[in-house]
């Protein structure tokens, strides 16, 4: 049970260490091609949510965080013990949203840096935390459509 909260720690780290990296070698604004066409790093700011939602909007954001991360470790605590992929996935939901939390309450904004193009889309600029956050969501979706199908599966055994 406490790997997963190393799991969370090391996310959390990772978001942080390259945060600091782009804030510190990178203008805001600047842009670097990793694979062109495709893959950039762009110094970006955000005092929002995804995709620049409710800008500014820093007291919800704390208060909101507070009882994301408090539901989050109850979760983790009651419920991963079941289900490993459900815990790992909690694990990085806890993670994104405390390297989020942290540049918000640290720097009043969030530091995002990862762009990529899909053909002529520019999905929006986003970071670590973010998509920790992602495939936390999506490995939670799946864990709990497969644990679904077992107990489905052993009530009509």
């Amino acid at each position: 049970m406490i790997w997963l909260y190393g799991l969370s720690f090391f996310v959390i780290l990772i978001d942080q260490i390259t945060k600091w990296l782009v804030t510190m070698f990178m203008e805001v604004g600047e842009r670097i091609a990793i694979v062109d066409s495709f893959l950039y790093l762009t110094s970006h700011r955000n005092q929002g949510a995804a995709w620049g939602i409710l800008q500014g909007q820093m007291t919800f954001f704390y208060i909101i965080t507070v009882i994301i991360v408090a539901f989050l470790v109850y979760y983790m605590q009651t419920q991963a013990k079941e289900s490993k992929w459900s815990g790992i996935a909690l694990s990085l939901l806890l993670a994104g949203a405390i390297g989020n939390f942290i540049d918000r309450l640290f720097r009043k904004e969030v530091v995002d840096f990862v762009d990529v193009y899909i053909g002529n889309y520019n999905y929006p600029i986003f970071n670590v935390a973010d998509a920790s956050l992602s495939i936390g969501v999506v490995l939670f979706l799946i864990a709990t459509f497969i644990e679904e199908k077992k107990q489905k599966e052993a009530k009509t055994s």
